[in-house]
């Protein structure tokens, strides 16, 4: 039997897109997922799944989702998680995705072979091989844990492990660290916990989600396209206007210029602030017993401390395949294997717009420079000679904090732009210009409030 020739790893919204394009593009392909439904991290239910009840997109409904399929107008500007789930599950139903995916199944190893190609080892110990290997199993499932001095009484562990507001109850908490999941858990602990700290180790922009009556990133993509330099001194005016100076909260002031980390997306923190219901706290020095000592020489008595200190994007599944920087794979466009022909990470996505729509892209220059790989187009060799020499600016002239999460960071609209002409110099064609992507969809307008049903197995 002929292998098929792309091997898809995850069915979350990455293996999702890349499995529309290749029923686009009309390749064939496998798909497996460990869990037991479509969705990733989105699917609250599924073991190691870092979703908690209270969480929002971060993004606005009108600026993200996938091509061709808008979200729904009945959504709220910021989808919960669980209308995201349905939103997934809706996608999937709609290109018919659910039939070639492998639920239950992991898979425990990848191999390149010396003839080419890539072979998967399943969790049942059965082997197949593909030509193409797709690692779509997302960047959100492997907590990253700080190292504290001392010793601890209480309960420690990562934010990845929470769930509800109530398992804060009569309890002193400290979250530690101010990423949009800190705050939004932060904001959490102060509605129910006996009292509620959060440890902030550098100063943030905090950025509405709403200017005006609507989303920030409405107002920002849909007004004029301003010189970097310009720009900070309007959004800046604007952010002093809303937000104020956060230091009088107890926050430290920012130790770098406006756009240059992820946004913090979150004002409802500064509103807990201000009335008391959540302190800010310096760094963590050490732990002592039943008390957090900080960094200011403060200590405070504390049952629980939440860390919520972000991800290792690792795939254990991938041995050493993919070549590290600061704990993120270094990768072409953050998608191609430099060093690997055909392995691809559509998932490990660290930029400062929604997501969803850049999978797209993602998974349809998969299928192109898979599909000219087969049919022998002169495109596959001048892509593959791009792969490895080609090192475009992708910050858009912003210079990002010295983090590990920065290390691969890279800006939305410089990315578009230059897969946009990548696309053009090969010949591709965009997801957006593909007839059947962008045609009405067939699918009815409103969805159900809770996620579809998991599919019969």
């Amino acid at each position: 039997m002929t292998p098929k020739p792309i091997c898809i790893i995850g069915a979350g919204p990455a293996g999702l897109a890349m499995a529309r394009a290749c029923v686009v593009r009309g390749l064939a392909y496998d798909q497996y997922d460990a869990n037991t439904d479509v969705g990733g991290l989105w699917d609250i239910e599924q073991d190691g799944s870092p979703m908690y009840e209270s969480a929002h997109f971060i993004s606005s409904k009108t600026q993200s989702g996938f091509d061709g399929l808008p979200m729904p107008e009945d959504f709220p500007d910021y989808p919960s998680h669980s209308q995201i789930l349905t939103y997934i599950r809706a996608f999937a139903d709609l290109w018919g995705l659910r039939k070639n995916i492998n639920f239950k199944t992991r898979v425990t190893d990848i191999e390149k072979l010396s003839q080419g190609g890539w072979r998967i080892t399943l969790h049942t110990g059965e082997t197949r091989e593909y030509t193409a290997l797709v690692c779509a199993t997302g960047a959100n499932w492997h907590p990253r844990m700080p190292e504290f001095e001392g010793t601890f009484d209480g309960e420690l562990r990562h934010s990845s492990t929470y769930r509800s507001p109530e398992e804060f109850e009569g309890k002193r908490v400290l979250i530690v660290g101010a990423g949009n999941s800190g705050v939004d858990i932060a904001c959490d602990a102060a509605q129910r916990a006996k009292a509620a700290f959060m440890s902030v180790r550098r100063g943030y922009h905090f950025i509405p989600k709403h200017l005006w009556g609507k989303p920030s990133d409405v107002v920002t993509s849909t007004g004029p396209r301003l010189p970097l330099w310009l720009n900070r001194i309007v959004f800046g005016a604007v952010l002093k206007m809303y937000v104020g100076d956060v230091t009088r909260l107890g926050l430290p002031k920012p130790d770098h210029k406006l756009l240059e980390t992820h946004p913090i997306l979150n004002t409802q923190v500064l509103h807990y602030l201000q009335h008391g219901d959540l302190l800010a706290k310096a760094d963590v020095a050490r732990l002592d017993g039943k008390e957090v000592v900080f960094k200011d020489g403060t200590s405070e008595e504390i049952d629980l401390v939440l860390c919520a200190t972000g991800y290792n994007q690792v795939q254990p599944y991938a041995r050493s395949y993919f070549r590290y920087e600061g704990g993120r794979p270094n990768l072409y466009m953050q998608l191609f294997s430099r060093e690997h022909e055909n392995l691809f990470a559509p998932s490990f996505v660290e930029t400062n717009s929604g997501a969803f729509k850049l999978f797209d892209v993602m998974g349809f220059a998969i299928a192109h420079y898979v599909q000219d790989q087969i049919n022998g187009h002169a495109r596959a060799e001048k892509m593959a000679a791009m792969i490895k020499t080609d090192h475009p600016d992708l910050t858009g002239g912003i210079k990002f904090v010295a983090s590990d999460r920065h290390s691969s960071y890279f800006d939305s609209h410089a990315w578009q732009s230059h897969m946009k002409r990548l696309f053009k110099q090969i010949g591709w064609t965009l997801p957006t210009d593909e007839p059947s992507v962008m045609s009405p969809s067939p699918m009815r307008s409103e969805f159900p409030v809770d996620p579809l049903p998991v599919a019969a197995e």
